[in-house]
């Protein structure tokens, strides 16, 4: 009896060893990757939705030297790091929350609160390298998998319907890069300025400045949705430091 009971309670041992396993092994793949979806139809057509979305609701700036003004930063980013530029749609939006933003298909936003709140272009020219190393990194899809989920993502392709969709724009609005991602995104920020010949110390001054000033709109929902500021503003300086 008690020889069957210690096989049992073995068989059960072992079963939930090797369950745990799998869950375990599951958890440690980039399903994104293994399913291509980073630069795929998935993301794509995720970007045309919330394009869709957004832009029926936005109110953007009709100031074409302030555009041009803006696009020429971004231009000179991704001149000198290779990126193309024409793969990358920006939008000004007028807007009264500190923010800037980057969505799937290659969307940045940039809203005009962001753009009064930078003191230099050096600042400003942060911060675009920063949501551009997102694009660039596919962190957007990574953030999308992890918040909402593929199997929704998918079906948000097929029809997920307005509610579907509004949960998509909350997402990429409001909710914070996990750390890893933001490390990397500021890593190679750093990187870009510095090929631009920009000095990445306007975004080490842009994160340490708008975390301190709780006056601000909306609380600086930029740096809200990019926590650790004086930490991140420290490895900036210093990785600026290195590749000088």
């Amino acid at each position: 009896m008690q020889t069957e009971l210690r096989k049992t309670l073995t068989q059960s041992l072992v079963s939930v060893a090797a369950f745990c396993a799998v869950l375990f092994a599951f958890s440690r793949v980039d399903w994104l990757n293994a399913f291509g979806l980073k630069e795929t139809v998935v993301e794509d057509k995720l970007g045309e939705l919330w394009w869709s979305l957004y832009s029926s609701d936005a109110a953007f700036v009709d100031d074409s030297l302030r555009v041009v003004e803006v696009d020429s930063l971004l231009d000179e980013l991704c001149r000198a790091n290779g990126i193309g530029r024409s793969s990358v749609s920006l939008h000004l939006v007028e807007s009264e929350e500190v923010n800037a933003f980057a969505c799937p298909g290659n969307h940045l936003v940039v809203n005009t609160a962001l753009l009064d709140s930078c003191r230099s272009e050096a600042e400003l020219s942060g911060v675009m390298a920063h949501e551009l190393a997102h694009l660039t990194q596919g962190h957007v899809m990574q953030k999308l998998v992890k918040e909402v989920g593929l199997s929704a993502l998918v079906a948000m392709t097929s029809g997920g319907g307005a509610e579907a969709l509004g949960e998509l724009a909350r997402v990429l609005s409001s909710t914070a890069y996990d750390r890893s991602l933001e490390s990397e995104a500021d890593a190679l920020a750093v990187r870009y300025l510095l090929a631009a010949g920009i000095d990445p110390n306007g975004l080490a001054d842009f994160l340490l400045r708008l975390s301190g000033e709780e006056d601000l709109p909306a609380l600086a929902e930029w740096v809200s949705t990019h926590p650790a500021s004086a930490e991140r503003a420290r490895r900036i300086r210093r990785l600026a430091e290195e590749g000088r």
